[in-house]
Formats: C-alpha cells, sequence, structure tokens
C-alpha cells in the first residue's frame, strides 16, 4: 500500500507524494482521511517562507527564539491541523474507538494517518463531516474571544473577517457583545452580518476607530480583536479602543511592526494589549484549570452540532488533495471570495 502526505520542498514549492504507511502500535488507531482544511495563517506562513521557525529555532527551555542551527529541513512533510476521517483501524487494546467510526483531530495533510486513540474525537451525530475541518480555527477563535473578557453589552470590534474572524464575530455575538466588523473585502463583510455583526466597516472607506467611537456613544470599543495579522490593523484597533480598554492580539504577525504606532493612542489611552495563542494546555492563562485546549475545541464543536455556529457558509473551496498547488495558491492570492479551502482525500 502507499500513502500520501503533502509535502513543502521550499517556498511555495508544494506538492502530493507518497510515502510509506505507518505501523499501528498499541493504544493506537489508522485513520483515512475525507477532508483536511488548509489554514490561511500559520500553513500561509511556511508557504511563503516567512515563518519564524524556518529562520530560527524555537528554545523550549527559555520560551525564546534563537539563531537557527541547521538549516531547514526541507521537505517539511505532512504539516496541517484541520483533519476529519474515517478509522479503518484499531489495536486490540483500544475499547472506545471502532473502525467505521468518523472523527476529527490533527494528523495532517496525509491521506492516511496512526494517531493515538485519545487523539482523535467522534463526530457529533447528524453533523457534515466537512464542518469538523473547523474544529481548530474555531478554538483559534474562541481563544481569542475567552482572551478579551467580553460581557453583555460591550462593543467589540472584530479586525479582519478571515475564517477565523468570522468565527470570532460569531462567537463574540453569542456572548452578548454588540460586534462591529471590519475587513476590506465586501463579500467577508457580507458574511460579517449574516453572523450576527451590528455594523460592518469597510476599512478602505471609512475609519474603524471613528465608526467604532460613533455607535458607542463616543467611548470606543470595549475590546477589540485583531485577527487579521496585519500590524496597521493592529494600530486601527487600537485607536479605536476605550481608555483602559482591551485589544486582543490573535493574528500572526510577520515580520517587523510596520504601520503600528505604540507612542499614540497605545501609551494615551494606556490600552492593555493581550496576547491569545491557541497552542498549549492554557490557552487561557487567567483561566487555568477550568479552560484547557481540549475544552476550548469541544466547545466550539458542542456548539456547531447544536446549531448555535454554522461554518459551512464559510468552505468556499473544496479541491482534491493532489490539486494542493493551486489550492494554496488560490489562498496566497488572497481573492476576496477565497475563505475555507479544503483538501479532498
Amino acid at each position: 500500500m502507499v500513502n500520501w502526505v503533502v509535502s513543502l520542498a521550499g517556498p511555495r514549492r508544494i506538492s502530493l507524494e507518497p510515502c510509506a504507511p505507518d505501523p499501528l502500535g498499541p493504544g493506537q488507531v489508522r485513520v483515512r482521511t475525507c477532508y483536511s482544511g488548509i489554514s490561511a495563517g500559520t500553513e500561509l506562513t511556511l508557504y511563503r517562507g516567512s515563518n519564524p521557525r524556518l529562520s530560527k529555532d524555537w528554545d523550549d527551555a527559555t520560551r525564546m527564539f534563537v539563531p537557527r542551527r541547521a538549516p531547514v529541513p526541507y521537505p517539511l512533510a505532512g504539516f496541517g491541523y484541520e483533519e476529519v476521517g474515517e478509522i479503518v483501524e484499531a489495536a486490540p487494546d483500544v475499547a472506545d474507538r471502532h473502525p467505521g467510526q468518523t472523527v476529527w483531530g490533527i494528523w495532517g495533510h496525509r491521506a492516511e494517518a496512526v494517531v493515538r486513540a485519545d487523539a482523535v474525537h467522534p463526530l457529533p451525530a447528524g453533523l457534515d463531516p466537512l464542518a469538523a475541518v473547523f474544529a481548530r480555527p474555531g478554538a483559534i477563535a474562541l481563544t481569542a474571544v475567552i482572551a478579551g473578557d467580553l460581557h453583555l453589552g460591550d462593543w467589540v470590534g472584530v479586525f479582519g473577517q478571515g475564517v477565523i474572524g468570522l468565527l470570532a464575530t460569531r462567537l463574540a455575538t453569542l456572548s452578548g457583545a454588540r460586534v462591529v466588523a471590519v475587513d476590506r473585502l465586501a463579500v467577508r463583510l457580507g458574511h460579517a452580518a449574516r453572523c450576527g455583526a451590528r455594523l460592518v466597516v469597510d476599512a478602505d472607506a471609512e475609519s474603524a476607530a471613528v465608526a467604532l467611537r460613533r455607535v458607542s456613544g463616543g467611548r470606543g470599543a470595549d475590546v477589540c480583536l485583531e485577527l487579521s495579522g496585519a500590524y496597521p490593523a493592529l494600530h486601527e484597533a487600537i485607536r479605536a479602543t476605550a481608555h483602559a480598554g482591551r485589544v486582543v492580539a490573535a493574528g500572526f504577525y510577520q515580520g517587523h511592526a510596520d504601520g503600528l504606532g505604540l507612542g499614540e493612542e497605545f501609551h494615551h489611552n494606556r490600552i492593555q494589549l493581550v496576547a491569545a495563542q491557541v497552542s498549549g494546555a492554557d490557552p487561557a492563562p487567567g483561566l487555568a484549570g477550568r479552560w484547557t485546549g481540549a475544552r476550548v475545541a469541544h466547545t466550539f464543536m458542542d456548539l456547531v452540532a447544536e446549531g448555535s455556529v454554522d461554518p459551512l457558509p464559510l468552505v468556499s473551496h473544496v479541491v482534491d488533495a493532489g490539486a494542493v498547488a493551486d489550492a494554496l495558491a488560490l489562498l496566497d492570492h488572497g481573492d476576496g471570495d477565497v475563505l475555507q479551502v479544503v483538501l479532498r482525500f
């Protein structure tokens, strides 16, 4: 048998390559992939060659990036974190996972994977398997909302209406916030309105900071969530936030901070700037012990299963895995109608 894996040989050099299947060990299951979603954040930084891990090493002991000591170990095979598939084999000691079960989890862009049984999660009954590719993006969005510490009636700006921004708009609305969605693309602002945004702002046509101060009686946003990963958007989110308010920086920012002026509203309005990052056991450090990474992901999937969040309208393209180069090029080009791109295996 031959397995297939998405492989990155260098910046913008992507392909689907054959590889040997992994043996099945104790406590493991073999999963055949149905769908694998492509991240327009982390994965694009790898594809473009801008991810800091390509030029530096992460030191776990100091929790700092340090100069890279060896060349990048290309090819990078099997990256990706939005998978759903069917269990086709289970080790004899696995009791609660079985062949024929549809599961979601993280095992990368590959046709088949062998993973720990407790690392995959059964799809809720009646749910379209395609919805499960949103488990990780949804967890990222929910982590940002939790970090924002939103309250009923808060005015909240959500900057960037890509997949994660749109999910955050919906989740913030469910939290009782009055959401103002900000983006440059009319198609995405239309989605934001359907997700419950009270107001949508075309960032090319008007200042989001002015709009948020107008609707909030001059105060500004109680909280802004910045999910685009663009420094000018982070600067505008800071400008839009009320004195002593909070800005959650949840985008994956690249390079130096061109367009971000911390000597202006950030300094004079004493803005609280916090980072939201989904990785680790406690993505919401202030709530450690209650909100773990597992709870965040399962909570999002529960909201999808009960119908409070419907991510399926955000799927813009489903392409065969063999066309992965075309799929990444779609995201890289950044057309307005491209949202969630999914590989079909």
